[in-house]
């Protein structure tokens, strides 16, 4: 089984970064980890570029996920929902419709963060992004 760790934060010294390597290293035997290092290389959403296969970093992080057996998001929480970024990664993740590279995939997030009621605030706009493709999730124990 092939596990692929992703953190929604572009900071160099993000908590959640350092929460998604210390899980990817506590992994148990059997299972194989990834971490998707490309997230700020992965461009706007645009329709209108769709299917975008042309730009590298599009086709790393569908790449990325389409070897995966499972997805680990470890996110912060912004304004109440998830970071631009990692939102725009996943609106590309999702298409096209039916033939998301996340349908069907295992999907869990979790967030470190310190006012741990932020954390609940994001996580059901998270749920509802995966859930629309299909993608079984779970939330991080809290």
């Amino acid at each position: 089984m092939l596990l692929l760790g992703v953190s929604g934060s572009l900071r160099r010294d993000s908590h959640n970064t350092a929460l998604l390597r210390a899980a990817l290293e506590l992994a148990p035997p059997g299972v194989a980890v990834d971490r998707f290092e490309g997230l700020a290389l992965v461009p706007p959403f645009n329709a209108d570029d769709e299917p975008g296969d042309g730009h590298a970093g599009l086709v790393a992080w569908r790449g990325a996920i389409a070897r995966a057996d499972a997805v680990l998001f470890a996110t912060p929480e912004y304004n109440s929902s998830i970071p631009g970024q990692l939102k725009n990664a996943v609106d590309w993740a999702s298409r096209p419709p039916g033939g998301s590279v996340l349908q069907g995939k295992p999907v869990a997030v979790m967030s470190n963060r310190p006012a741990s009621l932020a954390v609940h605030r994001c996580t059901p706009s998270r749920w509802s992004k995966c859930s629309s493709m299909r993608s079984p999730s779970r939330p991080s124990p809290c």
